[in-house]
């Protein structure tokens, strides 16, 4: 059976984390690496990025590239720290305010790109220094975040059985997967995302509403990076400015690992998924597991991966030409 080139990146992503983890069980067997509890963590330490990922793939989807989503996950969770910690707001309220907040960017910097007709990179560029500064203006160091409410919810996670846990990060992580391949799959602005990605003229022709779809993903990447930053302040129980500094690059590098395409058009969440789990895998490898190794080697291997999944790309977007 032959199999459809826009599958081939998917398939290989899966490929490529299926032979990280094999790798890594016989290396690390003394350690019990196929515990569940270890792949639990690898879950709720990739919770973060995953959220901020799942927003950042229906903007690539789109054509476009969000930039800022690592300074607005930051924003967020200085905004969450500050209205508790100084404003005396509960977390009930101060959580779904920071998440507005970026959505509200989001919508922003989405409104500008269509109406302007301005490169996505520039536009997106421009806010994640707009909100990295807004952050230090509203609060100029990292603020530790202490509240009953927070310790009752980091305790918080889904049951499984046999004594394990999933942890309530995770669980908001997988959940706006979920909610996010049903729009892809279902709904007709998920079918708009792909087509505005596939061919924006031709999206026009076909009397689509591109700007409102344009202008709705990066609300929508907005919203991811505003929740990303409540789920870090859950991890961390502070708002932290450095936690977002190079999240943006980790964030595309996880969707194009995922075998989404850089172009638009062809992609999917369930990638995405696959791809936060590689770079989760490589650098809990590297960082936890092999004491000796350098960290930089993260970055050396990802960029690694990101350079191969690219070449890839390329590849069967000349062949489809072809």
């Amino acid at each position: 059976m032959k199999i459809p080139r826009k599958h081939i990146p998917l398939l290989a992503s899966a490929a490529v984390y299926a032979a990280l983890y094999a790798a890594a069980s016989v290396r690390y067997a003394d350690q019990n690496f196929l515990a569940p509890q270890v792949f639990l963590n690898f879950l709720r330490g990739s919770a973060v990025l995953g959220v901020i990922a799942v927003g950042e793939t229906l903007v690539i989807l789109s054509g476009g590239i969000d930039l800022a989503v690592g300074a607005v996950m930051s924003l967020s969770s200085i905004v969450i720290g500050v209205l508790v910690m100084e404003c005396g707001w509960p977390p009930a309220l101060a959580i779904p305010a920071a998440v507005a907040l970026g959505g509200a960017l989001g919508l922003g910097m989405g409104a500008i790109i269509h109406f302007s007709d301005l490169k996505p990179f520039i536009v997106t560029l421009a806010g994640m220094f707009f909100a990295r500064g807004l952050g230090f203006i509203i609060h100029l160091e990292s603020i530790s975040i202490e509240h009953p409410a927070y310790a009752r919810i980091t305790g918080l996670g889904l049951p499984l059985g046999g004594g394990y846990t999933l942890p309530m990060t995770a669980v908001i992580f997988l959940a706006v997967v979920l909610i996010g391949l049903y729009v892809l799959r279902y709904t007709s602005f998920g079918r708009n995302v792909y087509a505005l990605g596939g061919n924006e003229e031709a999206a026009v022709l076909m009397g689509l509403p591109v700007g409102r779809t344009k202008m709705a993903v990066y609300a929508l990447g907005g919203l991811c990076s505003g929740l990303a930053g409540a789920v870090l302040t859950f991890d961390q129980s502070s708002g932290n400015h450095g936690a977002g500094v190079g999240m943006e690059l980790d964030a595309i590098a996880a969707v194009v690992v995922g075998g989404t395409l850089l172009v638009g058009g062809v992609g999917s969440l369930f990638g995405t998924c696959i791809g936060v789990l590689t770079i989760g895998l490589i650098r809990e490898c590297i960082t936890n597991y092999e004491g000796t190794l350098s960290s930089g080697l993260v970055s050396v291997v990802i960029g690694g991966l990101l350079l191969a999944f690219v070449l890839l790309q390329r590849l069967l977007v000349r062949r489809a030409r072809e």
